[in-house]
């Protein structure tokens, strides 16, 4: 999933859940002058005037392209659009305290449900489950027009910043602005053929473990200490707590989606029967 190696610090970044820096450079890129001051651990952080937010609401769902999409939604229905698109192992909680701060600057916040988390289903239970980056970007685009969005800033992190940067990189009229957590950009196939050397060969394992049975099967059963297990050591300084953890969690429990080029399993899930083609 990722096409080089990250120092540690750039990497604790991204797991900080965008925080203040999605706030203050959509809010800059859209010329508000609403403010907000907020600290990076997602566990304290109360939302000024709102308190301590552990919860996006009440969920939407809307048929967009192959996918019915479950998505957050705050803020008032003609504001200036914002989107904000997590990555794995994460969800739209990702954006729990970040979401109310743009709603109050009187943006137009959607906050989806990746292909394969929390409520986000394929339509059809015979739809091929493809991981391929472009796949996503192109639920993103569905979920604009079915939403009557044109154009909007797009924020995100890990796979949500790679959506980002394709819509932009493809769709440069549906950007209005790009916010791109550690810089995590559009893949190169044949780039990453090249290997990289072994520390950082080491941080991707998991992507050697996923393409074989052995890690199919691994992954089935072990999901919820799987993707905690990535959160401590992706960000080993993050002392997250237990809650925190499992709000997100819940968003792992079904089955998996087919990888192209694997014989296994990509790290995400629809719950639906008939998922490998």
């Amino acid at each position: 999933m990722h096409d080089e190696a990250e120092p540690d610090h750039m990497r604790l970044q991204r797991r900080r859940f965008l925080g203040t820096a999605a706030f203050f450079i959509a809010a800059a890129e859209l010329g508000s002058s609403e403010s907000a001051h907020a600290q990076s651990r997602v566990t304290e952080l109360p939302v000024p005037g709102l308190g301590r937010i552990t919860s996006l609401g009440a969920l939407k769902q809307i048929d967009a392209g192959v996918l019915s999409v479950g998505y957050a939604e705050a803020g008032p229905a003609d504001g200036p659009p914002v989107i904000l698109l997590h990555g794995w192992p994460y969800d739209i909680h990702s954006f729990v305290e970040v979401a109310p701060l743009l709603a109050a600057g009187g943006h137009r916040v959607i906050v989806p449900y990746v292909r394969g988390y929390g409520t986000t289903r394929f339509l059809s239970p015979a739809a091929f489950r493809n991981g391929q980056q472009a796949a996503l970007a192109v639920d993103l685009i569905d979920v604009m027009d079915a939403l009557g969005i044109d154009q909007a800033v797009l924020a995100g992190f890990d796979w949500g910043a790679r959506t980002a940067c394709i819509i932009a990189a493809l769709w440069p009229g549906r950007c209005k602005a790009l916010v791109s957590v550690s810089g995590y950009l559009i893949g190169n196939p044949e780039l990453n053929r090249m290997p990289l050397p072994p520390r950082a060969e080491y941080q991707w394992w998991y992507q050697y473990y996923f393409a074989t049975e052995r890690g199919a099967l691994g992954y089935e059963r072990n999901r919820h200490d799987f993707a905690k297990l990535i959160w401590q050591t992706a960000s080993p300084k993050w002392a997250f707590d237990d809650a925190t953890f499992e709000r997100t969690a819940t968003s792992f429990a079904g089955g998996s989606i087919w990888l192209p080029g694997s014989r296994a399993t990509t790290i995400w899930n629809d719950g639906l029967p008939g998922l490998r083609p």
